[in-house]
């Protein structure tokens, strides 16, 4: 009796560390992929891409900003990014642009890519997948008539998605952008930690999130240094798509 007491205690924690060993390769698994296999990223139970990053050696970044209201910042932020010669993705809002349509049409005629992000500033999820549709394209119809560029990336608001949103952006023609270094300019949280968020957290092909709202008070300042010191490190600044061309198993 004793032994097969013995036995199966020995069972058990056999059992127990195999099962603790288990988890652990699961997740160390699981980390791997989702560091170099960032291209694309599907959404549960979606077929769908929604990208983070573009899977590159080429040293090369996209600097993204997002616009939902205002117009004290975008005019500084494109005057430094003119004096840089460097251009990015622009992703603007429905209601923004139809607003102040002379700003926005500055964005496309010095050369940024238009993209979009939306129409009303929700969270998608929370809709049928006809009404997500219905808030893309709707937002899609002011920018092409006002910028003259039809878009094809959207970043959704607030950075709110599901499968039934990927796949509702998928049949308007989109393809969901989301970010791999977030500059958390849309907190104000200080200038040097806007710049060093971006300059210590980029590698290859990283997308950058940061916004040309006027809430967002400290962007302006923080872009000079922010587009020097990625020089200096020997990035390539470019627009999504440029970035995109650089990884593999992107449609074009």
């Amino acid at each position: 009796m004793r032994l097969f007491y013995l036995n199966l205690r020995t069972y058990r924690q056999v059992l127990l560390l195999t099962l603790c060993l288990f988890a652990i390769s699961g997740l160390f698994t699981f980390a791997v992929l989702r560091q170099t296999a960032d291209l694309p990223i599907n959404a549960q139970g979606s077929d769908t891409p929604i990208i983070y990053r573009v899977k590159t050696d080429k040293k090369a970044v996209a600097l993204t900003f997002d616009i939902s209201w205002g117009t004290r910042t975008p005019g500084p932020v494109l005057d430094i990014l003119k004096e840089e010669n460097v251009q990015c993705t622009f992703f603007l809002s429905g209601p923004w642009v139809k607003k102040y349509p002379e700003i926005a049409k500055r964005i496309a005629a010095e050369g940024h890519e238009i993209a979009s992000h939306g129409y009303r500033h929700i969270n998608l999820s929370q809709l049928s997948e006809e009404a997500i549709k219905n808030e893309i394209l709707k937002a899609h119809e002011i920018i092409l008539s006002v910028t003259g560029r039809k878009p094809r990336f959207i970043r959704t608001p607030n950075g709110d998605w599901d499968a039934k949103v990927l796949q509702a952006a998928q049949e308007a023609g989109y393809t969901v952008i989301q970010w791999e270094v977030d500059s958390l300019d849309w907190k104000n949280p200080g200038v040097e930690t806007i710049i060093r968020r971006v300059t210590t957290l980029v590698r290859p092909g990283s997308i950058v999130l940061l916004h040309a709202s006027d809430s967002c008070q400290q962007t302006d300042k923080a872009l000079p240094v922010v587009i020097r010191e990625l020089r200096e490190q020997g990035y390539e600044l470019v627009t999504l798509s440029a970035l995109l061309r650089y990884g593999p198993g992107v449609v074009e």
